[in-house]
């Protein structure tokens, strides 16, 4: 019997050193679920691609043109904010091309908001006075410079799709595919 209190004593006071001793270490960090950042590519290409359909209902003329409004706003916070905050972290994690293009084409969206909102805005107070002539909105002039930002757009996308031939097959699609669209959105407003 002396035995068998000893043996349960022992275990008892292994139990309550155990106990201390938890009571008294700290907790473990918490382990993160997977080290680095996330992919910030899918959302850089979705801010493109979706803004860039929204633009392309309104030149297609399949909206009606107060939904540029929309369309802007869109381009603006979807299309250009939300690439350059997925070209930033391309950048961190290293990547220059993805970094460059998506933070670029971001800008691009946030140079496109500003230029309608300014041409809008131009055109409204030109039309709220009576005898004014526009200074440069509603000239024949005008969409040069609008052709020239697209072909230089159109030719800073080529300079992307060369470094793609030797990439996959949809990064050349995608970069091959803009370029004739920019050059064609230059050939429309000439």
């Amino acid at each position: 019997m002396a035995q068998h209190d000893r043996d349960v004593h022992s275990i008892d006071e292994k139990r309550l050193r155990m106990a201390e001793e938890g009571l008294h270490s700290s907790p473990a960090a918490p382990v993160p679920a997977r080290a680095g950042l996330a992919n910030p590519a899918p959302l850089g290409l979705l801010c493109f691609g979706m803004t860039t359909v929204m633009l392309m209902f309104i030149d297609a003329g399949w909206s009606e043109d107060p939904a540029i409004i929309a369309v802007m706003c869109y381009a603006c916070f979807y299309g250009g904010f939300g690439q350059m905050v997925a070209g930033v972290f391309e950048l961190i994690k290293g990547n220059t091309f993805a970094g460059t293009a998506f933070f670029s084409y971001g800008a691009f969206w946030m140079a496109f908001f500003t230029n309608n909102v300014l041409t809008r805005n131009a055109a409204a107070a030109v039309a709220s006075m009576p005898g004014a002539t526009p200074a440069f909105f509603g000239s024949s002039h005008f969409h040069v410079g609008a052709t020239l930002i697209y072909c230089l757009w159109g030719l800073f996308t080529f300079c992307f799709f060369v470094p793609t031939l030797r990439k996959n097959g949809c990064l050349m699609t995608i970069f091959g595919s803009l370029t004739i669209t920019f050059f064609l959105l230059a050939g429309a407003q000439w």
